[in-house]
């Protein structure tokens, strides 16, 4: 039996995506993410509201793009797994936090537009996408709704 450790969240980015660099060279960024839940209490028949905030780390061009797209505000989805990390701090006390590694981060069409601008290939195949905004080559062809799709 397979255990899958997934999440996926919507809400608001709560800061501007920090973007920085492992001495790898590996782009990271973090940013937070706030989700709003509402619902009416069935007693009182008052509208209540809880805000969960979560925090989201990115890796590699998925960090890159995260910081060049999404600022304070953003509506975004966030789909990746959880992750706990545990450290001690300058006190010796022994803190631990859960957050979201990112695989994927879309923003939101529905309170916004956005530009799609595709990512160029270094390796000019299958692999991960690596710099700027220029399509590949080899890239399937735009969409035309003139044209069958079949």
């Amino acid at each position: 039996m397979a255990i899958d450790n997934s999440v996926t969240i919507t809400g608001n980015a709560t800061r501007e995506p920090e973007l920085r660099f492992t001495p790898s060279g590996q782009a990271v960024a973090n940013f937070g993410v706030a989700v709003n839940r509402r619902w009416q209490n069935r007693q009182t028949q008052e509208w209540e509201e809880a805000v969960s905030f979560f925090d989201v780390t990115a890796w590699a061009q998925l960090a890159e793009n995260v910081a060049e797209t999404v600022a304070k505000g953003t509506r975004v989805t966030v789909t990746g797994r959880l992750d706990q990390r545990s450290w001690e701090n300058q006190e010796g006390e022994k803190r631990s936090k859960v957050e979201i590694v990112a695989d994927d981060v879309a923003v939101s069409l529905r309170w916004a537009t956005a530009e799609v601008m595709r990512n160029e290939r270094a390796d000019g195949g299958g692999g991960r996408p690596s710099g700027g905004g220029a399509s590949r080559s080899d890239a399937p062809p735009p969409y035309n709704p003139d044209e069958e799709p079949f």
